[in-house]
């Protein structure tokens, strides 16, 4: 049996196959970048989670009322912690954006949660927290050796961290032997 096939029923068929085509291709990528994104928001969950355990056992020389967290430079899992919280204490937890050059970051933060910055950024910053008790945590974990007290090691399956018990004795913050434990914990190998 011959059917005829107007031309104009043929063009919606090719546009069809041709849009079905494109979804099957372009789907995978969408659920790719909406898994991606949301092992992204996972990971900064993570990382407000060790952060604000980090803060809940250190001890400042006088305790704050409200914990001043300052966020310094760019930063790549603090979207989950700038909007701020309340410790299990119920001391809440104000965070604020500062550049490294802020004069005042010594006198407006309790605790630093420090991103990429340059050596000579770097460099300023610790100097002028020398003799102050500010807690200091470092989004990458190459930093341990140059002043942070804690540095975050951020992987795919969890986020852990290192102490640099040297600048732990320098910040005049006290912090609970038992967060030097978890700090030796190791990943389990695959």
């Amino acid at each position: 049996m011959n059917v005829a096939v107007s031309p104009t029923e043929r063009s919606w068929s090719w546009r069809r196959l041709l849009l079905s085509a494109v979804l099957c291709l372009v789907t995978p990528l969408a659920f790719a970048q909406a898994s991606a994104a949301s092992a992204v928001d996972q990971r900064a969950q993570a990382v407000t989670q060790v952060v604000l355990g980090i803060l809940s056992y250190a001890r400042w020389p006088v305790e704050p009322t409200q914990l001043r967290l300052c966020i310094v430079g760019p930063t790549q899992y603090t979207d989950d912690l700038v909007k701020g919280t309340t410790q299990a204490t119920g001391r809440p937890v104000v965070v604020q954006r500062l550049l490294a050059d802020n004069p005042n970051i010594v006198n407006a933060c309790d605790a630093l949660y420090i991103g990429k910055l340059s050596t000579d950024e770097r460099s300023h910053l610790f100097t002028a927290l020398i003799g102050r008790p500010v807690l200091s945590i470092s989004e990458g974990g190459d930093q341990c050796t140059v002043g942070s007290l804690f540095c975050l090691r951020v992987s795919d399956d969890q986020v852990s961290f290192e102490v640099n018990l040297d600048s732990v004795a320098r910040s005049g913050v006290r912090i609970h032997p038992s967060v030097l434990q978890l700090s030796r914990r190791r990943a389990p190998e695959p």
